[in-house]
């Protein structure tokens, strides 16, 4: 007997947290799949933070520890989310500044 798939892909979500002045590279502080990733998202939207979605990013992400500073082979992937997140962050405090 063929198994069904399910026709949309579980959904996956890593976060990450950045302070410079505590550690040298991004840290993994959040990671999940199915319904926790639906919270891990629900929460950031909550909180103001920035989501960017990259499924593969996501999938290597997924594989590293909670607690654990991301590799240096993934660097250039993600200073292309913390820039995305900061140019957000920028025009969201300029159009805050326009009302």
């Amino acid at each position: 007997m063929k198994q069904e798939q399910t026709p949309y892909p579980i959904k996956k979500a890593v976060a990450l947290k950045y302070s410079p002045d505590q550690s040298k590279a991004p840290t993994i502080v959040a990671k999940g799949k199915g319904q926790i990733a639906e919270t891990i998202m629900k929460k950031a939207q909550e909180n103001g933070v920035a989501i960017q979605e990259d499924a593969s990013l996501v999938e290597v992400l997924s594989k590293l520890e909670l607690d654990q500073e991301i590799p240096p082979e993934l660097y250039n992937l993600v200073a292309e989310i913390l820039t995305f997140i900061y140019r957000s962050d920028q025009r969201a405090k300029e159009a805050g500044a326009r009302y």
